[in-house]
């Protein structure tokens, strides 16, 4: 019969075509655990050379017929499937085994999404993790994952999570109260922490108020801040518009401490409105 076998040329695995008589399989193991050292049985005498090829790995070994052929530890780590072939000049044996994942944990990758988000949203946190043995492999047995989100000023909270196929997630709430917070992840006595900036979220009310200054008006806000009491950043806009018979004037001003303040020109029953975004303020009507 003819039989592909691989071949090492260059670094390269290729494929090339080889008369042989087959003689049988190969006696191994069905699985072993990546990078594990096994022993392979063979039938017939003399020499010949063996052949092992899976994911991302080629061997090739010249070996003894008849004898117990070794494959040392670390030799194969890469886990999936791996076809196995024996030839000499007038045989070939073939068999195959499966490489599992470790079973040991060496790391994790931990990713937290967003980094950066508004305050008091329900499980607008998400936290993935990832198991891997020492070979890089996804460890697919389950294993208990602890999540711990450490807010400042607040109660922790805390979650937990089987992986599955090498992997867990949870969903966490960002805080009530703006800060920097501490997400941990946990499997045995190997941890990662990322941080998730947690900012003010829209504004929840605005109040101005309005006073003569000369033959104009002068408009201040009270602290703008969210729903959760935490200020709004300066910077962001707050519109002020009046409106006075057919006409209409607005002015963007940036929040500076907090607070948002202008200078209009008066006009006698103007009607004059405060807003952020989507967020309508309390309307003065000027009667001076």
């Amino acid at each position: 019969m003819r039989t592909v076998i691989p071949t090492l040329l260059g670094g390269l695995a290729l494929g090339i075509t080889t008369a042989f008589a087959q003689s049988g399989d190969l006696t191994m193991p069905k699985t072993i655990e990546a990078g594990a050292a096994f022993s392979i049985q063979s039938a017939g005498s003399g020499k010949g050379t063996i052949y092992i090829a899976g994911p991302g790995q080629v061997i090739k070994q010249d070996v003894q017929l008849g004898a117990g052929i070794s494959i040392p530890a670390g030799s194969l780590y890469n886990a999936g499937h791996y076809s196995v072939w024996l030839t000499s000049d007038s045989s070939t044996q073939s068999g195959s085994i499966d490489v599992l994942p470790a079973q040991k944990l060496s790391d994790i990758t931990f990713i937290a999404k967003p980094s950066r988000l508004p305050v008091a949203l329900h499980n607008a946190i998400t936290g993935s993790v990832y198991v891997f043995d020492s070979y890089g492999n996804l460890i697919t047995k389950p294993m208990q994952i602890s999540f711990q989100l450490l807010n400042p000023g607040s109660a922790p909270q805390t979650r937990t999570a089987e992986t599955r196929h090498g992997a867990a997630w949870t969903q966490m709430d960002s805080a009530a109260r703006e800060g920097k917070a501490q997400f941990i992840a946990k499997v045995g006595d190997i941890s990662s922490t990322r941080i998730v900036g947690q900012v003010p979220g829209d504004p929840c009310t605005i109040k101005m108020n309005a006073k003569a200054a000369g033959n104009k008006i002068q408009l201040v806000t009270d602290p703008v801040k969210d729903c959760s009491g935490n200020a709004i950043p300066d910077g962001t806009i707050v519109t002020f518009t009046a409106s006075y018979g057919d006409a209409k004037s607005t002015v963007d001003v940036p929040l500076k401490k907090g607070i948002a303040s202008t200078v209009i020109p008066a006009h006698r029953g103007a009607m004059i409105s405060v807003a952020s975004g989507v967020v309508l303020g309390n309307q003065i009507r000027w009667a001076q």
